[in-house]
């Protein structure tokens, strides 16, 4: 079976996920993948030997400014013609699949040409009945139309009744953990903003990776790396907790390795904040709507998380995939979510919630 695969390129938590499915892949001589990315330049793109020749387009994506979605901006800096050229252009005679994780240039190839689509996304599962928060008729058009697909599997941290999937977390926790930092990743924050929050907690450490820092420096108490996918997940394992952004990935990775969470959403991202919503509900996060000394101060003196175990391997989905019966979703899912482990009290907190 031979798949075009289409990945968001904007934030990481979509090439993450995709590394995974990427690996999985590897593993079987039943399967050809050509995977495509957009949302940022071809250089800016890092570690992705695991996906061979891929290909990089400029696609759609959107402008922060300090923290929060800048509307104006990205009407304006995306080059809406570039992007119907691309669709236009792209070739999908030789593909039997097409498997996005929202993005748009290959989805609308795909729609245009009539090839079977599938989305294996987060932003999936916001088309169903799920806990959101901030969202818009204009966000609602934007689920719809951004990367339409024939088929919508959602990903998240509860199945809430629905076509959804628990994510897939390949690290597995550390054996010795040495919880001395705490990991930092804010990448739509401006540095100086985040120095100036951390700079009087001299007393902890602090591990920042940041898309603006091009050389590993120090100041102080806070270490400063550019973007390194092991060196992150190395500062991810041995971390007594992390303070980030609202993307599901990172956290969903935290929430496997049981670290506790301070979570600034994106402005005017209604993902991240239904992100947030859900996480709070379940007791899983604290919340810095904005750069607070105080708020991290206090947050350190938080207990671990209870930790979330999550499949590792996406094989069952390949070979649902392989099947061609992509209409059925209930038997992948509820084999899926048998794999996953939740603590007493977050099995409690999901029993309590309505859905």
């Amino acid at each position: 079976m031979k798949i075009l695969y289409g990945v968001q390129g904007t934030g990481n938590g979509h090439i993450a996920r995709a590394r995974i499915m990427a690996a999985a892949f590897a593993t079987r001589d039943d399967f050809e993948v050509d995977f495509v990315f957009t949302g940022r330049q071809p250089d800016k793109y890092f570690d992705m030997d695991i996906f061979g020749n891929y290909r990089a387009l400029k696609g759609l994506s959107f402008i922060t400014c300090h923290g929060k979605v800048d509307k104006w901006a990205t009407v304006r800096d995306n080059h809406f013609r570039q992007f119907m050229q691309d669709v236009k252009a792209f070739d999908v005679a030789d593909y039997d699949l097409h498997i996005n994780d929202f993005e748009p240039v290959t989805a609308w190839a795909a729609r245009r040409a009539g090839l079977p689509a599938i989305s294996i996304s987060h932003q999936a599962a916001f088309v169903y009945p799920v806990p959101k928060a901030g969202d818009n008729i204009l966000d609602r058009a934007l689920l719809k139309y951004f990367a339409p697909t024939d088929v919508q599997l959602g990903i998240h941290w509860f199945h809430f009744n629905q076509p959804i999937l628990p994510p897939f977390v390949a690290d597995k926790p550390a054996a010795i953990p040495e919880r001395q930092h705490v990991l930092v990743y804010l990448p739509f924050e401006d540095i100086s903003d985040i120095q100036q929050m951390l700079e009087p907690l001299s007393e902890q450490q602090f591990v920042c990776y940041h898309p603006a820092v091009s050389t590993a420096k120090r100041r102080h108490h806070v270490k400063w790396y550019p973007p390194s996918k092991s060196g992150f997940q190395s500062a991810l394992q041995h971390c007594t907790g992390v303070i980030a952004n609202g993307g599901f990935e990172l956290a969903s990775e935290a929430l496997h390795l049981g670290k506790k969470l301070l979570i600034k959403p994106l402005h005017g991202q209604f993902e991240q904040l239904s992100n947030v919503l859900m996480l709070n509900r379940l007791g899983l996060c604290q919340t810095l709507f904005q750069l607070d000394t105080d708020i991290v101060e206090e947050w350190l003196d938080a207990p671990e998380n209870e930790g979330i175990i999550f499949p590792d391997n996406p094989g069952i989905l390949l070979d649902w995939l392989k099947t061609g019966n992509w209409q059925d979703t209930q038997t992948l899912c509820d084999t899926l979510w048998k794999q996953v482990q939740y603590g007493d009290k977050t099995r409690e907190k999901l029993l309590s919630l309505a859905f």
